[in-house]
């Protein structure tokens, strides 16, 4: 079983390196043939230079859309399984070893991670929680997606429509897929992914919990994912690099 791992990069040269650390920590507990994408997005630092010096394969999209950028990294993929992951996070060094065994147990199509904010503070714990109770009941999860290459093609890898939470949309997609094959949709619970909170340093950690509150109409669009004026303000035109714009909020 070999695996690719698909990561969009934006200036992410703060972070990629640490992004690149835990896949080979995760590929060294099992030996794993692993190779890694990193599908480049309107780059302007020196993301390309690391990746290419950590030996991943480089694929440049430019569009201002996450699921074509994520397609673009898939379509040049080789291994038998496509792992997708964010330059700011961190995979669990059982990763690859939970996503065979639930895969070769014929059980599963595929599924997610849970995700633990690399810092914590009241905001941002609340924040968890609200969107634990928004996605839970779905019985899915996100943060990192995994599934054989044939499942991503068979339902036509992330919708492209979205521009926005195209993560819940793909995840929702494969459970009802697996649903109609007969299997299931699984969250590797003992495999958690590790995420910066840089929206969060940038916003203050009540961000979210307001925008939910002041601006619901607009919440609800970035729900459904075709709102490109909520996905530049928020994701498309957010400063990747790691000093902090604003302070933190208790």
């Amino acid at each position: 079983m070999t695996f690719s791992v698909l990561v969009p990069a934006r200036d992410e040269e703060d972070w990629i390196g640490g992004c690149f650390d835990s896949i080979a920590a995760a590929a060294a507990t099992g030996a794993f043939d692993v190779e890694t994408i990193v599908v480049l997005n309107r780059c302007t630092d020196g993301t390309e230079r690391i990746a290419r010096e950590r030996g991943a394969v480089v694929v440049q999209e430019d569009r201002r859309c996450l699921s074509c950028v994520r397609n673009a990294g898939a379509a040049v993929a080789k291994g038998d399984v496509l792992v997708t992951m964010d330059a700011d996070s961190r995979m669990a060094e059982n990763t690859f070893v939970e996503i065979k065994a639930a895969l070769e147990s014929g059980k599963y199509i595929g599924g997610g991670v849970p995700i633990v904010p690399k810092r914590k503070s009241v905001g941002v714990v609340l924040t968890g929680l609200v969107l634990m109770l928004l996605i839970m009941p779905g019985g899915i999860s996100a943060g990192l997606f995994w599934c054989f290459a044939d499942t991503f093609r068979a339902i036509g890898g992330f919708d492209e429509s979205k521009v926005i939470a195209e993560d819940l949309d793909f995840a929702r997609r494969l459970k009802e897929y697996g649903r109609a094959c007969g299997l299931r949709f699984r969250t590797l619970w003992r495999a958690p992914i590790v995420t910066s909170c840089r929206k969060f340093d940038r916003f203050g950690d009540w961000c979210f919990l307001r925008f939910m509150v002041s601006r619901p109409r607009d919440f609800a669009r970035a729900l459904r994912g075709t709102d490109p004026q909520l996905a530049d303000e928020f994701f498309y035109d957010f400063e990747r690099r790691s000093k902090k714009i604003t302070g933190r909020e208790a």
